[in-house]
């Protein structure tokens, strides 16, 4: 498989290393790195919207999953069932969110956060009937924090995949693990 080959340290600028060190060791931060000017801002949003106080860790974290399978992307969903498993969703609702069998296994504001990312992630937009249902279940913020995060994690789908970024051979992000706090400016 081609891929964007992911930049040594010493090709990175110093504060991007430092940053680099203070995280797991994931290719998604080294691939994003390699365009330092994005950096900081990347992982800024991307800290705020896992951090969101709109939308519980579960929910987000199942809508994240819904992006990674709607997409194709087999790097995010890797990564984030890791993640989604820490926070509560079972090892059963994760093989049906993988399989597309999300709606059957799902409580309804999981089957909502589902149907919420694989429409943005399909149809770019969401129907106004699951928009409706969307404010009608978190609220005006909440439904926007939810729509951002599936924009977001639709755009590291399509760079990952598009980039080549290949999976770590081993679990990076199991046993508890939480997102780092996002740097600074």
């Amino acid at each position: 498989m081609t891929a964007l080959p992911l930049p040594a340290d010493e090709d990175l600028p110093e504060d991007i290393r430092d940053v680099l060190a203070s995280l797991p060791p994931l290719n998604v931060f080294r691939a994003v790195a390699s365009v330092p000017a994005s950096f900081r801002p990347f992982m800024q949003l991307g800290g705020s919207l896992l951090a969101g106080p709109e939308i519980d860790s579960r929910n987000r974290e199942i809508a994240i999953l819904g992006v990674a399978r709607a997409t194709g992307a087999g790097y995010e969903r890797a990564q984030h069932e890791q993640l989604a498993a820490n926070v509560g969703v079972s090892d059963e609702e994760i093989a049906a969110i993988r399989d597309g069998d999300a709606t059957a296994a799902l409580d309804a504001d999981g089957a909502l956060a589902f149907a919420v990312a694989t429409e943005i992630s399909s149809d770019v937009k969401l129907s106004d009937a699951t928009l409706e249902r969307l404010i009608e279940r978190w609220g005006n913020a909440g439904a926007a924090e939810l729509i951002l995060c599936c924009a977001y994690y639709n755009m590291v789908s399509r760079f990952l995949e598009s980039a080549g970024v290949e999976i770590e051979p081993e679990q990076l992000l199991g046993d508890g693990f939480t997102p780092p706090t996002p740097p600074k400016g």
